[in-house]
């Protein structure tokens, strides 16, 4: 709205009366209605002491100053009377709605895995290691010989004992001879002595000499059979000299060098069958129940094999291992310093890329949730363990809604409480966001709208 000039204020400087000719000035404070409620000292020492002085002044210098003046009072009017800088639109959200599905509930734990036999190689026999015959990390086969070990001493043994062998067996040829010999005088003193040829005396010193005869054979015999035994033993141990592979393997790294002085209690390597492998992995006394009771036989072994229990491995780089397993057998007490009972699970290892003490994550379907509602982890909120979302309502309202979460499934969260299928709920621009604020929602996701070019020249201005 445009006002009109005042000119209640307007005075004329002296500088301004100077340079106007004498006769022609000539004040009429009349006419401009110059009002003062008392003399004014100072406008009758600037005004009146010129009409004393000079003569009046003509009304168009004063017309071309109030002309100018009324020009600055209406630009000034005008532009006191703009509006404010506009307000800026409602701020742009990405928005997703609720969703309601049944979706399978995944359980993760960190695993450890192990071969499936893992064989110590231990020497049987004391000795020099005189060679190593494979290499370390390689696959050896069932029998494969692994080490040497010195076997002149065990020869020696052996040689010992074949001698003592034949001493024996010597012994008893002439046992079984002098029995043959006491047989048949017998065989001839009996006759005899029914027809009293002969004294009672010789056929009873014939019988007495038989028996000895058998008894010194059964004894020639049993030392025979401990010379034998002793062959066998000198013989296995000269056998253990040479250390094979018990199983088909990978084969660890030599634990002993050529030259130790080995024995019995000396590890000299480990052979692991590591196709298929076996990983060990803890879970709760709850988790193992709940799955447990949502999958009565996922712990049968591999009878069965539902969806349900095959398990997952994530490697350490992070990578998913392209063969499932299955639960192999559980432990058979839980962990009382721990809480935890111990699974197994058996996974196929071609190319024996999985190998013993290595650390994995371990992920099995633990339960099916049935009709969950479903959003994006990243439009939740936590503030001091309580959790929260902003829905947008049909208004484009925003309201702070307070929610109860459940499990995570994959980059989804699923809720209890607090919300419903078909609710909006802002996943990007969260912090643009408050109680009771409108806002322009779209899709999570949609590309952004180009802006007319006027609009983007006055937000550059």
């Amino acid at each position: 709205m445009i006002s009109g000039p005042n000119f209640l204020d307007l005075s004329v400087s002296e500088q301004t009366l100077m340079y106007l000719p004498e006769e022609r000035f000539n004040v009429q404070s009349s006419r401009f209605n110059v009002a003062c409620p008392e003399p004014c000292p100072e406008q009758g020492r600037r005004i009146g002491t010129r009409n004393a002085q000079q003569r009046s002044i003509p009304p168009k210098y004063f017309a071309s100053v109030a002309l100018a003046m009324a020009g600055a009072i209406v630009l000034f009017s005008v532009g006191c009377g703009k509006s404010g800088p506009p307000k800026p639109p409602p701020p742009d959200v990405e928005v997703v709605r609720v969703e309601q599905k049944d979706v399978p509930v995944w359980g993760e734990w960190i695993g450890t895995m192990d071969g499936l036999v893992n064989a110590q190689i231990k020497p049987q026999v004391t000795g020099y290691l005189l060679r190593q015959t494979y290499t370390d990390g390689s696959f050896v086969k069932k029998g494969q010989l692994l080490f040497e070990i010195d076997p002149r001493t065990f020869q020696a043994a052996l040689d010992q004992a074949k001698g003592a062998l034949a001493n024996g067996e010597g012994q008893l040829a002439t046992a079984r001879a002098n029995q043959v010999k006491a047989q048949n005088d017998v065989k001839r003193y009996t006759p005899l002595a029914k027809e009293q040829a002969i004294p009672q005396q010789d056929l009873d010193n014939a019988i007495q000499a038989d028996e000895a005869a058998k008894a010194q054979v059964e004894a020639t015999k049993a030392a025979v059979e401990a010379a034998r035994a002793k062959v066998a033993s000198a013989q296995l141990d000269l056998g253990f000299t040479k250390v094979v592979s018990l199983i088909d393997g990978i084969a660890g790294i030599a634990q002993a060098q050529i030259g130790d002085l080995v024995s019995q209690g000396t590890l000299l390597t480990t052979v692991s069958t590591v196709d298929p492998i076996k990983v060990y992995f803890p879970v709760s006394e709850r988790e193992y129940l709940e799955y447990v009771r949502e999958n009565p036989n996922a712990l049968k072994g591999a009878v069965a094999e539902p969806p349900q229990t095959q398990l997952q491995v994530v490697l350490a780089d992070g990578s998913v291992y392209p063969q499932k397993g299955i639960f192999s057998l559980a432990d058979r007490q839980v962990d009382v310093k721990t809480g935890t009972l111990r699974l197994q699970g058996i996974f196929p290892n071609p190319g024996n890329v999985l190998r013993p003490g290595q650390y994995a994550r371990i992920r099995a379907v633990k339960k099916t949730a049935k009709g969950a509602l479903l959003v994006p982890q990243r439009a939740v909120t936590e503030q001091q363990g309580n959790y929260q979302v902003a829905v947008v309502s049909s208004g484009n309202t925003v309201e702070i809604r307070p929610v109860k979460v459940g499990d995570r499934v994959g980059s989804q969260w699923i809720i209890e409480t607090g919300l419903k299928p078909g609710d909006r709920v802002v996943a990007e621009g969260i912090q643009k966001v408050r109680p009771g604020a409108i806002v322009t929602p779209k899709p999570l996701g949609a590309p952004a709208q180009a802006k007319p070019e006027s609009a983007t020249k006055n937000e550059s201005r």
